[in-house]
């Protein structure tokens, strides 16, 4: 006789590997990599210590 199947956990981890394949695609199509949100992020630090160099007392 054949193994019962739980159709809840069969649908379950469906849902999951297509929620998977879903979150996949939308991090190479809008996503940023660490390396670049750092850079990003040490950039306008730069930019921002420039400028407050150069602000003269009031």
């Amino acid at each position: 006789m054949a193994e019962p199947v739980n159709l809840n956990r069969f649908r379950k981890a469906k849902e999951r590997a297509e929620s998977k394949a879903r979150a996949d695609t939308n991090s190479v199509k809008f996503g940023r990599g660490k390396a670049e949100r750092d850079l990003d992020r040490a950039r306008k630090d730069k930019a921002r210590r420039d400028l407050d160099a150069h602000k003269g007392e009031t």
